[in-house]
């Protein structure tokens, strides 16, 4: 594998009321893109367990990590799916409070939110990958940030690592200064860098293919790995937007 390729895509959870947009309208094209753009690493946010099962059953080559059991009926998980080829040598499914193994929120957190840490063999390289959906306040976006900060310092820092999700934040926020190490009024972050170039696009359409919202999903990376292209997919699959989210990919040399 001379390169490494990844999607980010919050799934629009499949239980929400949205009519011609609901997932069982479009489950086909969220599907149908996956194949198309053929990742290595898969971040889904927003996942019920039959949008997990749906997927898992029509992603063959893909195994997956991050799945909540048992879990309650509105349960949304963020999975990392991930090519047979690659192997997962470690796996963390993180909720993002001051009790990270509970089941739990914290630092004024709306919802319980998580990450899903995995650490991968590619062409027996280390990869850690990070799939996260944080919260809407700064205070839950923080917190969220630090403890992933403290995860890491589990591995080695020289380990390649991508952080990608949804982040409900866009690069004026504290959090993502702090991520990438902009900001210096705060203490050392994580120094990631950033896939896009300004002007960055919006993530958020609300299934209408207009920017409703900032450049909201990231994918972030750091270590000995390199960028070589990304890209933010707006159009939709078969006349049908997969998503209330546009899709985000990049392409590394590990």
């Amino acid at each position: 594998m001379n390169t490494l390729s990844v999607l980010s895509l919050n799934l629009r959870f499949g239980l929400a009321d949205d009519g011609l947009n609901a997932w069982e309208h479009r489950k086909a094209s969220v599907v149908k893109l996956f194949r198309e753009h053929s990742p290595d690493l898969i971040a889904t946010q927003e996942a019920n367990d039959f949008q997990i099962d749906f997927l898992a059953q029509n992603l063959s080559e893909y195994l997956y990590i991050g799945r909540r059991h048992p879990s309650p009926k509105f349960w949304q998980d963020n999975i990392l799916f991930y090519r047979k080829t690659i192997v997962c040598k470690d796996e963390l499914h993180l909720f993002l409070s001051e009790t990270p193994h509970v089941p739990s929120r914290s630092f004024g957190s709306r919802f319980p939110r998580q990450a899903t840490l995995g650490l991968f063999h590619v062409n027996d390289q280390p990869l850690i990958c990070i799939n996260t959906h944080f919260d809407f306040e700064n205070p839950a976006q923080m917190g969220a940030a630090r403890l992933i900060k403290e995860q890491l310092a589990s591995y080695d820092n020289d380990i390649p690592t991508i952080l990608m999700g949804d982040f409900n934040a866009t690069p004026e926020s504290l959090c993502y200064r702090w991520l990438t190490g902009d900001d210096v009024d705060e203490e050392s972050g994580l120094n990631f860098s950033e896939t896009f170039k300004m002007p960055y696009p919006s993530t958020l359409h609300r299934f209408t293919g207009k920017p409703a919202g900032g450049y909201i999903d990231w994918i972030l990376y750091r270590g000995p790995i390199r960028l070589r292209g990304c890209d933010a997919v707006q159009e939709p699959v078969d006349g049908i937007y997969p998503s209330d989210h546009f899709p985000v990919t990049a392409v590394f040399e590990p």
